[in-house]
């Protein structure tokens, strides 16, 4: 009432904080982080590039004569099988390790509630679906270093979408930075498209810029809303969620492998009919990218992730060289340099979005409480609100604070 709330663990009063408190509280949490979480990125990003830099390598390794032998659709629910027995493995062996006194992973109880919680779960993984079979369908038309080039542009998209639905900041530096990222993938576009090529019945230029939009501007929503619903349940295990996600994602694909029967004839139904050694090692890459990514989401950041996927398009680029004969042309060497020059001013210290002093700043009012466990392994980015007011909780009773 009149702005004020009340704690549900300590009862100390404290003004209620709004969505600009909660994306500030974002901005302490980016100069607050602890030398393990440092670690964690720096792992994330490594695996990340390594991953997401032999994805396109994969895809193109499995195209015959420039076409594809078995259903892109098989492969995507392939992926999401395995990620699906990944999630209950580690599922089970999290709760074998559960401390004395926690409430059971395993309990019918814990297990529908969870699904309740994360419901929302279900937008992504349909977004992710068609993102997955439109990575297939942009090899028809660029080369792999030119794929992962043309997905970097997600990161403009997805910014816009954090300061729209997660309140999220960024100072005019890191906008002149994202900018700078956008030229650095039109200079190494141009002139990438073979002139009087064809495909599916369209102009290639005409096909491609159709599918590019799709291509950048599904999968962009489908990150921040996952950031968003599985930091909203920040104290549900990862594997949890993601068994969720992959249990969506694995069904969406499936109806498409009953449609494409239907359509097709029962001949379609089989989801091994053309897969080779290259397709196998893709779809246990795509695992192993999916899971990583869900890392990123929940324990890091989703600018992170993006700009750790434009450091591997320098892999992919000198990788399809050596393997497949591409050239490396001077348009790719300028856009790689120009991304770089981004990558470093938007996250060098000069552009952090700086404290402002305003009325409506979050102040605690009564007793402070500090619970938290020293040995807690990771920071919730969402209790931003919590933060800034030098209010914390102990892990169980956190509750992050996101904009409604």
């Amino acid at each position: 009432m009149n702005g004020v709330i009340e704690c549900s663990v300590c009862h100390s009063k404290l003004v209620s904080p709004g969505t600009r408190t909660v994306s500030r509280a974002y901005d302490i949490h980016r100069s607050k982080v602890s030398s393990k979480q440092r670690a964690l990125n720096i792992l994330l990003v490594v695996g990340d590039c390594i991953l997401v830099g032999l994805q396109p390598i994969l895809v193109y390794m499995s195209k015959v004569d420039g076409k594809f032998n078995f259903s892109p659709v098989s492969v995507n629910f392939l992926t999401e099988v395995t990620k699906v027995f990944f999630a209950i493995v580690m599922l089970l062996f999290q709760a074998r390790h559960q401390k004395v006194g926690e409430k059971p992973l395993l309990s019918v109880s814990t297990f529908v509630q969870a699904a309740r919680n994360n419901v929302l779960l279900a937008v992504p993984a349909l977004l992710y679906a068609i993102n997955n079979y439109l990575k297939f369908i942009m090899q028809l038309y660029f080369n792999p270093a030119t794929v992962k080039m043309l997905s970097n542009s997600k990161v403009l998209v997805i910014a816009v979408l954090l300061k729209i639905i997660m309140r999220r900041r960024f100072s005019v530096i890191q906008w002149e930075a994202l900018a700078l990222l956008l030229i650095g993938i039109s200079v190494n576009q141009m002139r990438s498209l073979p002139e009087g090529a064809t495909a599916m019945g369209l102009p290639v230029a005409t096909g491609a810029y159709v599918y590019t939009l799709i291509f950048v501007t599904v999968p962009s929503l489908a990150s921040v809303y996952n950031e968003y619903a599985l930091k909203s349940q920040y104290d549900t295990s990862i594997y949890l969620q993601n068994l969720f996600l992959y249990g969506y994602g694995a069904a969406f694909n499936f109806l498409a492998i009953v449609g494409t029967t239907i359509v097709q004839g029962p001949n379609s139904f089989d989801i091994l009919h053309g897969h080779s050694r290259a397709t196998m090692l893709l779809i246990v890459n795509n695992a192993a990218q999916g899971i990583l990514s869900s890392f990123f989401f929940k324990y890091a950041d989703t600018i992170l992730k993006k700009y750790s996927s434009t450091v591997a398009t320098i892999f992919t680029g000198i990788a399809s060289a050596a393997l497949f004969g591409h050239t490396l042309t001077m348009n790719f060497i300028l856009g790689i340099s120009i991304v770089f020059i981004s990558m470093h001013q938007f996250f060098s210290s000069l552009s952090k979005v700086k404290e402002e002093q305003e009325n409506g700043k979050v102040e605690l009012m009564d007793v402070k409480s500090k619970l938290r466990s020293k040995d807690d392994s990771f920071v919730d980015l969402t209790v931003g609100a919590t933060e800034e007011a030098s209010h914390h909780v102990g892990s169980d009773d956190r509750e992050p604070l996101l904009p409604r």
